[in-house]
């Protein structure tokens, strides 16, 4: 591990890392009450996941990480030792020592370190600061990621409910050694795995794997007879490859020299090595036949479950033969139908290559009409408030008209009473 490439994370994920006054804040001691160092925990609890994150570690070391990935200059936080014992008794990380020994857990066994869990959690209690401190520790958050990533990488490679992998592989999957051990302890505590090992000619470990949402079931004999095999598919693999590699060397050996001699003894031994080669391939695949025969007969038991179910309900339910036959008969056309409409996808191109300059004349031509629309929009508006004006204009004339012509009649037949009545004016 480079401390180069930690420290240039580091400076990426706090953006004020160099900052001299922020930092001396940060590495002081907790003081006070819990509510005045809290933000300065969770600072720095993150920052530790965050860097094992990046590192893809499980495991990490107290003084590693204090010494190393958080030294700046030769001064180190001082509060990390209070940040790693709040950690532990808050559950964010444990000692290697408190994981459950997956080789050794039965029913009774797990049931016991689960309520050992339970207890810490509800009455933590600490251990001593140099202990912890030289210890190593799990990151239970990352833990359960990696957990998940290896039943999802198994998942790609299994198609049914369940698998059995020799525990070199399960290791190369997790990372290591340690790792699996972490691995299998959390996947056997959450029921979700079984550690199983059998002794033939040589001592062989696995590991049972469940693959869907449901608890992985119990070990058989049936687990023990495949995990023969599936160690012997691996070694006859790294057999032919290292007949592979020979080969090859042989047969630059055989080119390279000018003696005949040389050249008939390589030229023999590469006949052999090919005998040898069709041999192991031979074997692989009997193999690899067998234990296709086995999934596949998983496979069907559990279709036959699954029939023998059904078979139940529907006497439980008392459903008709005619019933099922329609039930079935619109199944198969709506099946039809989705082929139809994944083969119509498929003949239909996906991907259309469009060019920038096609979209942005687009564009122009979308806030034309937009402009032109909202131009239009204008126009009829103001036609609309001219024709009003102009309306209320000549209702003010018809108005004014009627009230000049009232005025005149009024004022002739004032006229008209005072001539008929001479002495009144």
């Amino acid at each position: 591990m480079e401390m180069g490439t930690v420290r240039e994370f580091i400076r990426e994920e706090v953006g004020d890392w160099d900052d001299e006054e922020v930092a001396t804040a940060r590495f002081k001691a907790f003081s006070g009450q819990r509510s005045d160092w809290e933000p300065k925990y969770r600072f720095w609890k993150d920052l530790i996941l965050s860097v094992a994150r990046h590192l893809r570690l499980l495991i990490i070391r107290p003084l590693e990480v204090k010494n190393n990935w958080f030294n700046r200059g030769g001064l180190t936080p001082l509060c990390l030792d209070q940040v790693l014992l709040e950690m532990y008794s808050e559950g964010e990380i444990v000692r290697v020592g408190d994981l459950l020994d997956p080789k050794t857990s039965g029913t009774l066994s797990l049931l016991l370190s689960k309520v050992r869990r339970n207890l810490i959690l509800i009455r933590p209690a600490s251990p001593s600061l140099p202990a912890l401190l030289q210890d190593h520790l799990v990151l239970t958050t990352l833990l359960k990621e990696r957990a998940v990533e290896v039943v999802k990488h198994l998942g790609e490679s299994h198609w049914t409910g369940s698998c059995i992998v020799t525990m070199g592989r399960f290791q190369d999957i997790c990372g290591g050694p340690g790792e699996a051990s972490a691995v299998l302890s959390h996947l056997s505590e959450t029921g979700k795995a079984r550690y199983l090992s059998v002794r033939r000619k040589e001592f062989i470990e696995g590991v049972k794997v469940s693959l869907s949402s449901v608890p992985v079931s119990n070990v058989s004999n049936l687990d023990y007879d495949v995990l023969h095999l599936v160690s012997t598919s691996e070694r006859l693999q790294q057999q032919l490859k290292v007949i592979d590699r020979r080969q090859g060397t042989r047969a630059l050996a055989s080119l390279s020299s000018g003696n005949k001699k040389m050249a008939l003894r390589y030229a023999r031994e590469l006949k052999l090595v090919t005998g040898s080669r069709d041999k192991c391939t031979m074997f692989l695949n009997r193999v690899e036949e067998v234990l296709s025969l086995i999934a596949n007969a998983e496979s069907t038991k559990k279709v036959s479950e699954a029939i023998q179910i059904g078979a139940q309900a529907i006497k439980e339910n008392k459903i008709s033969v005619e019933e099922v036959e329609f039930c079935l008969q619109e199944l198969e056309e709506s099946i039809e139908s989705q082929k139809q409409v994944e083969k119509a996808l498929e003949s239909t191109p996906l991907q259309i290559d469009v060019e920038d300059e096609d979209i942005e004349e687009e564009l122009k031509n979308l806030e034309l009409e937009v402009e032109s629309e909202n131009l239009q929009a204008q126009i009829s508006k103001t036609r609309i408030d001219s024709v009003a004006v102009q309306a209320e204009a000549s209702e003010s004339a018809e108005a004014l008209s009627d009230a000049l012509t009232n005025l005149k009649l009024s004022g002739n037949s004032t006229r008209k009473s005072a001539v008929k009545n001479p002495v009144l004016a």
